[in-house]
């Protein structure tokens, strides 16, 4: 049996405990969460550490089989620019080159806490890794053809992959992007995703052309994926942001995680409200910052089910969930840290469907458990010191 304990308790989804204990047997499965305030405590069984203790991260957006490409792409591009030197640059390594680069990048989001991904796919570079099961992962297939053409090859060729994937719980075929998908192609996803009940991982509003695509039928990502050439002059705009206009489409799905939100407005987010209850909303503020130098409004989603990725280290210069609430608390500083910790851990485990292990410190779970050092506690909020290290490890291989 082991007993942890820290200035705080942040139990992913409660109030914070001060000074509260964690019990764990010899497997890491929590036994009890003790609050001094209400119980006895043996304090000479006790670890006491400095910060605070929370479950393990759950990062729900990452593109791991692009870590071959970490310091490789310009910062500051915009979203086109990012996106031309991806497709320019990605092909030009080798295999064993990749596969290190995979390593290498998982071993990194483990030594910083993170015990569950939401990982984006093209090919199926990442799957005997993920098979490892060393995190947990949800595959998100990603499909992707703005051009009319080319729907069914582009769905057949996500269809192999999800169907060679050796766990059809934890995969999911999904559209890349409101800008990248042709209507053609959408509906035979969505057929795809209300048949196996499968999570949604879209990217969002990343760019501020993107809004401008679907309300104008202009501007530099339509001009960049030459939209009116791919659909024969018969793209009509919509007079509306790019969300609305994208996800009208998708009636009928489960869970849905728009990703990035850069340029998401307040009636953005009550259309979405009104259009689902399970929509999910996930930040990536260091890739937000590394393309665009810019900031979603965290403010308007404090009401919302928010959670945190790290995107890839094609466009990042760590996989670190902590660095990336670190930016938003420089950014916002008025956003609680209860509520931080919270995007960071329960709120992810709830959008994959893992609450049952991760993202809270409750009895019968195995969350993994985290330490954050250096903390303002005064305030109770990041500093730019602050770090984390794990206390104790998640053993998601039990869990298969």
């Amino acid at each position: 049996m082991q007993q942890f304990s820290a200035d705080y308790i942040f139990t992913g989804n409660t109030a914070p405990i001060k000074n509260g204990v964690v019990v764990m047997d010899d497997n890491g499965v929590i036994i009890d969460v003790l609050n001094p305030a209400v119980n006895e405590i043996n304090w000479q069984n006790v670890k006491k550490y400095e910060g605070i203790i929370c479950p393990g991260f759950i990062n729900t957006h990452c593109h791991l089989e692009l870590s071959h490409l970490k310091g490789k792409i310009s910062q500051y591009t915009q979203l086109h620019g990012f996106i031309q030197e991806i497709i320019s640059l990605r092909e030009q390594f080798s295999e064993q080159e990749r596969l290190e680069a995979l390593e290498k990048a998982e071993q990194e989001m483990k030594t910083n806490g993170i015990v569950a991904v939401g990982d984006i796919s093209n090919g199926n570079t990442t799957f005997k890794l993920k098979q490892q099961n060393n995190l947990y992962y949800h595959t998100f297939i990603e499909v992707f053809g703005s051009d009319p053409a080319i729907a069914e090859t582009a769905f057949a060729h996500a269809e192999l992959l999800y169907n060679g994937y050796f766990d059809k719980t934890k995969v999911s075929m999904t559209p890349h992007a409101t800008y990248s998908v042709s209507d053609k192609l959408t509906e035979l996803i969505k057929l795809h995703g209300i048949e196996n009940k499968s999570l949604v991982s879209i990217h969002n509003q990343e760019t501020e052309s993107e809004n401008q695509f679907f309300k104008e039928g202009k501007g530099k990502l339509f001009e960049f994926l030459n939209i009116a050439e791919k659909t024969k002059q018969t793209f009509k705009p919509t007079q509306q942001n790019a969300l609305p206009s994208f996800l009208v489409k998708y009636d009928g799905l489960g869970k849905i995680l728009l990703v990035h939100n850069t340029f998401t407005t307040k009636e953005d987010i009550a259309w979405a409200n009104r259009f689902s209850e399970y929509i999910y909303w996930a930040f990536c503020p260091n890739a937000n910052q590394y393309i665009e130098g810019k900031q979603p409004n965290y403010s308007l989603f404090l009401n919302e089910k928010c959670t945190i990725g790290t995107d890839s280290l094609a466009s990042n210069w760590s996989l670190s969930v902590l660095d990336e609430l670190k930016t938003i608390t420089k950014n916002s500083p008025q956003i609680p840290l209860e509520t931080l910790i919270k995007w960071a851990t329960f709120n992810g485990a709830e959008f994959l469907g893992i609450t049952h292990q991760f993202g809270s410190i409750e009895k019968g779970k195995q969350p993994g458990i985290n330490l954050i050092s250096c903390i303002d506690l005064k305030n109770l909020c990041l500093t730019k010191q602050s770090n984390v290290s794990v206390l104790l490890k998640s053993q998601p291989k039990q869990y298969r």
